[in-house]
């Protein structure tokens, strides 16, 4: 992707140069008097699109300089159609100049937008621990919005006293509603996680923050995990989310689903149950995925769903970040172009040792 840009930006600043020497190529296969020299304006045109104010003066220089060499050259020099040509390289030069300005005013604005941008993705997503009791964590985010870091996909890790605990969820919605709300389930998240002894009991009281916060008229599906201090057994509570992926240290998987899936956070004031909490056995070398329904359900060309059982040998890689990385890599891959909708992808692996 990068070196397609850079190519297409080499494209467009040789164009007003080429644009010119057709132009001139032209103007001398062409009958005396054809007027083409009006075309030369061309190249000013083309030159605000990249580069500096500079450049682009200059480049309107050499438009008037060509002008001016081709009507001596067939002895035109100091006629009307001359002036006409110079006059409109001169008023191309002129507006393209004023769309300089404004584009370098508008990059500037993006810049600033974009580093706020930033400050507050660490402060929303900020880095997962990579260590956390008896796992070693690493996470993955990928935007469906060009040039967004962040979007309606959350997730984090917080080590406390009852064991590691750590949420993943998906936002209904998208933009700028949606980080907001992102960030509403963090805090709550992140503030009851170390003052809730009970997996169920964090559960609720993220339920009643989101649900008064929302009043039943967006949701948030969320998977609430907490691996025991001892790291033997993990628990899930699940808001309406999709399945983590458990891979045993043998290879073998699984998707640990509840008895009776729950309505998502910020429905309940539409009724239903709570979540009942479910356990599984968690031992050294077992690695637990949890993602949003953008990896799951990311098609390919002819539609089909990204298989993710079918990729757990990616996961084999020691370094946990690389074999997300790889994970993340062949789901753009299978996408074959930008996803539809973001995809956060957290990995706990059991630490061996």
């Amino acid at each position: 992707m990068t070196k397609v840009r850079f190519r297409a930006g080499r494209a467009l600043s040789a164009l007003p140069y080429g644009v010119m020497g057709l132009v001139g190529i032209a103007e001398l296969a062409t009958p005396t008097g054809f007027g083409l020299l009006p075309l030369m304006s061309l190249g000013p045109a083309f030159a605000g699109l990249v580069g500096s104010k500079r450049r682009t003066a200059r480049i309107g220089m050499v438009a008037v300089l060509l002008c001016v060499l081709l009507a001596a050259y067939d002895g035109t020099l100091g006629k009307r159609r001359v002036y006409i040509a110079a006059i409109s390289v001169a008023g191309v030069t002129a507006a393209g100049l004023a769309a300089v300005a404004m584009r370098e005013r508008r990059d500037a604005e993006f810049a600033s937008v974009r580093s706020i941008a930033e400050v507050a993705q660490r402060v929303l997503l900020r880095p997962v621990p990579r260590v956390a009791g008896q796992l070693r964590v690493a996470v993955s985010y990928t935007s469906a919005v060009a040039q967004a870091r962040i979007g309606g996909d959350l997730y984090e890790v917080v080590a406390s006293a009852d064991g590691t605990r750590a949420i993943i969820g998906d936002v209904q919605g998208k933009g700028l509603e949606a980080v907001e709300t992102a960030a509403l389930v963090l805090g709550a998240f992140r503030e009851a996680a170390h003052d809730e002894p009970e997996l169920a009991g964090l559960g609720k009281r993220l339920g009643r923050a989101v649900d008064r916060e929302l009043q039943g008229e967006k949701f948030v599906t969320a998977l609430l995990v907490e691996v025991a201090p001892d790291g033997h057994e993990v628990t899930f509570l699940n808001f309406g989310h999709p399945a983590p992926l458990l891979v045993r240290a043998d290879g073998s998987t699984a998707f640990p689903e509840p008895r009776q899936y729950a309505l998502p956070l910020g429905l309940g004031l539409h009724g239903g149950e709570d979540p009942d909490p479910y356990t599984v056995a968690f031992v050294p070398g077992d690695q637990l995925l949890l993602y949003t329904d953008g990896v799951s359900e990311a098609r390919d060309g002819t539609g089909d769903f990204y298989p993710l059982a079918d990729r757990v040998a990616l996961l084999k890689d020691p370094d946990p970040d690389a074999a997300l990385e790889g994970l993340r890599t062949d789901l753009v891959d299978h996408a074959a172009g930008p996803l539809h909708d973001d995809a956060a992808m957290l990995l706990l692996r059991h630490r061996e040792d």
